[in-house]
């Protein structure tokens, strides 16, 4: 049998996932490697002979997708498959034409047929870009189930970015669970929200296996997406936040288009401060593009435990990294909090970055201002704690959903912010899950 020999542009994460779904133990299929884009230090690796199968003895190598162009016209690739999230429709179509000008089909790969079934209802959290704030929902929901009685695993889209032998399938209960898997701090932004609020989260590299396990000990799965992109387990309820600050990404985006196209239930966030006439484009642009779905707005409430520290202090502000880099936002809960708290200034760290923190700011210039919090290896952690140290601000106001003083020594006192989902007429959410809860009975 001819085999078609592929390449899976990705990320770390969905492209895996593609992989086990559709090309694992098929010989039709030669996946002669996998690119890596968007997250740093994540090529070079190998994806494992015990993950790839009988068909790959010695793994699928992971090169930068920078080596694309090589890989198609040396290894004579037959097709090439888009696999991450969170890039403009353009972008994937300049991709598109350099990849079949070099000589190769292009391919995106179906959100459906990349569904896993699970015995149990499935709620899942998506959004149409980045930053939107999936975490508070998934939080919100997830008090919604356990206020109903129901025992609930939530289920994390992956962030493998370490030694993939390792991370096939992981369980998080405790913090002693995430410095056992020496969790990054982009990893630790997800978990330790739902830790701290009394529940088990699943992730790794093998979805069905980790659906299985999840499923021993939970009743209902709930599925906490990341970046724009689509399930991996088929929904029984589907919820996508639409983002008012970002008016029209909504549909510009690969692809959260297609999580605004599916959802059961659009969450337009952050409506307190979003501009009213971008307030009603993007309500607009949910009822014309997807007429069937129930709106909710919501609110996303910034709070600060010590305000006192902020109010008429030079203020270092810090965001979530993925947010104000692929997210493309320049802004987020900590500058919120630093204007509501008074601050005297919010300081540009961009002088002060170190190392690969200087690097986002080359790539991404929309951050300028704002200390992203990338932290994806111990050697990042330590350049963004030693920019954090060098930056002459009297206080460091943390937008991140977690305590980075758990993983960083800094010389200043850092001012927590938290945001938590607030339904504007509430009620809303909480119909929507007992509606599935009694299909599912």
């Amino acid at each position: 049998m001819d085999r078609r020999r592929s390449v899976i542009m990705g990320a770390a994460g969905r492209d895996f996932h593609n992989f086990n779904c559709l090309f694992r133990n098929r010989p039709e299929h030669e996946l002669v490697a996998f690119t890596a884009a968007q997250i740093p230090d994540i090529e070079g690796r190998v994806y494992p002979p015990e993950l790839a199968g009988e068909l790959y003895p010695d793994g699928v190598p992971i090169v930068p997708e920078e080596d694309l162009e090589k890989l198609i016209r040396e290894q004579a690739v037959d097709e090439v498959w888009f696999s991450y999230s969170d890039v403009s429709h353009e972008h994937v179509m300049h991709i598109a034409n350099r990849v079949v000008a070099w000589g190769a089909h292009f391919g995106v790969f179906s959100a459906t047929r990349t569904m896993l079934e699970s015995r149990l209802p499935v709620i899942a959290v998506t959004a149409v870009r980045t930053g939107c704030g999936k975490s508070q929902t998934t939080r919100y929901l997830s008090r919604i189930l356990r206020d109903l009685g129901k025992k609930v695993v939530a289920v994390r889209h992956p962030m493998p970015y370490g030694d993939l032998g390792k991370q096939v399938c992981q369980r998080f209960a405790t913090y002693e669970d995430l410095d056992h898997h020496d969790c990054t701090i982009e990893e630790r932004e997800e978990y330790e929200p739902l830790i701290d609020n009394g529940f088990i989260v699943y992730a790794g590299i093998d979805y069905e296996m980790i659906l299985r396990r999840a499923e021993q000990e939970a009743e209902v799965i709930l599925w906490d997406g990341g970046n724009n992109d689509t399930p991996f387990y088929r929904p029984d309820l589907h919820i996508t936040l639409v983002d008012p600050h970002r008016p029209g990404h909504e549909t510009l985006y690969h692809p959260g288009e297609a999580n605004l196209l599916m959802a059961d239930v659009l969450v337009v966030n952050k409506v307190q401060t979003a501009k009213p006439p971008d307030l009603a484009a993007v309500l607009e642009s949910c009822r014309r593009h997807n007429p069937g779905a129930k709106v909710i707005e919501c609110r996303s409430a910034v709070s600060v435990t010590e305000p006192e520290l902020i109010r008429g202090k030079r203020a270092l502000v810090i965001e979530d990294g993925p947010t104000l880099t692929h997210g493309g936002m320049s802004y987020g809960a900590g500058w919120y909090a630093a204007q509501q708290a008074g601050a005297a200034e919010v300081v540009d760290p961009v002088p002060y970055a170190v190392g690969s923190i200087r690097a986002i700011y080359e790539k991404y210039p929309n951050a300028r201002r704002i200390l992203p919090a990338m932290g994806y290896g111990s050697k990042q952690i330590k350049e963004l704690e030693a920019t954090i140290n060098a930056t002459p601000a009297d206080v460091v106001v943390e937008g991140t959903p977690i305590q980075l003083s758990r993983v960083l020594t800094v010389n200043k006192p850092i001012a927590d912010v938290s945001y938590e989902l607030e339904e504007i007429e509430p009620g809303g959410l909480e119909a929507a899950v007992r509606e599935v809860l009694k299909r599912s009975a």
